[in-house]
């Protein structure tokens, strides 16, 4: 090849390591690499990860406490990058039983491995960093995956669900600032549940049995103020908007840059087909 061809050629991104939770986000991120021809190895978090795929690509079975084996397989493969995708509940320190790394990254983190998030997950990304990986985004890898403002299918929120959408972004921003969680209900100014630990599809369904009406409240889901944007960003699918509709909510808010739709288009489709808004709020 030429010299003059090589400038121009275009630069061949570096092996992508997957860390691999629950949902469909790593095995998006899987199929982006496939089709991109990009080299990736992928770390599926044994008990956690959604397998399907997985088995059939390059990949190892790591328990969430063999931080060292994690560290070692990534580096055998050669992966310089690192996105960490999908559902992980936080373990019980107990039941980690972590290898001497892990003895060493839970050493390290002290008194964040006992607080909000926030806290822990920065630890954990300045701990992966100081082993000489980058840390990525999903969306760095994924173009098209954060939501984008305004009205994102064919259906738009009324009057009432303004409203909703309105005190929802209130009292989540206030969840945020403290580190509690990301998401809300609210049914007609009336403030159903928010979420902490359980996650957002518990929260669906806790809800569901406070409803006070037929189609009303809706889902609101932002990003904490403080949030690391690598890790852990809010994120809504086909299943969130499953288990809305069946719960009989109308609709649902995220942050528009600030929060990833995992398969955007299969999602959109079917908040139009059960007749549920989904809207990107700007942060204000």
């Amino acid at each position: 090849m030429s010299a003059a061809a090589a400038t121009t050629s275009p630069e061949r991104k570096p092996k992508l390591g997957i860390i691999a939770g629950g949902g469909r986000l790593p095995l998006q991120l899987i199929e982006c690499c496939q089709s991109s021809g990009r080299e990736f190895f992928v770390i599926a978090l044994e008990g956690i990860a959604d397998m399907g795929p997985i088995t059939a690509v390059p990949h190892a079975v790591v328990r969430i406490g063999a931080v060292g084996e994690s560290l070692e397989k990534l580096k055998a493969a050669g992966a310089r990058e690192l996105v960490l995708a999908g559902r992980v509940k936080r373990p019980a320190l107990s039941g980690l039983r972590p290898d001497f790394v892990g003895a060493k990254l839970v050493a390290r983190l002290g008194g964040a491995f006992f607080s909000g998030d926030d806290a822990l997950l920065k630890s954990v990304i300045s701990f992966l960093e100081d082993e000489g990986f980058s840390v990525v985004g999903a969306d760095d890898v994924l173009s098209g995956l954060l939501a984008a403002p305004g009205v994102l299918g064919k259906v738009a929120p009324d009057a009432r669900a303004d409203a909703d959408i309105a005190q929802g972004v209130k009292v989540a921003r206030a969840l945020g600032a403290v580190d509690v969680g990301q998401a809300v209900i609210v049914e007609h100014g009336y403030v159903l549940g928010v979420e902490a630990a359980e996650g957002t599809d518990q929260l669906i369904a806790r809800c569901a049995n406070l409803k006070r009406e037929g189609k009303a409240g809706v889902l609101v889901k932002l990003k904490k103020p403080a949030q690391e944007g690598r890790v852990d960003l809010p994120s809504i699918g086909p299943d969130t908007v499953e288990k809305l509709a069946a719960a009989g909510f109308c609709g649902m808010a995220v942050e528009a840059g600030g929060s990833l739709i995992v398969d955007q288009d299969k999602t959109l489709a079917r908040a139009d087909a059960l007749g549920l808004f989904i809207v990107g709020v700007v942060h204000v």
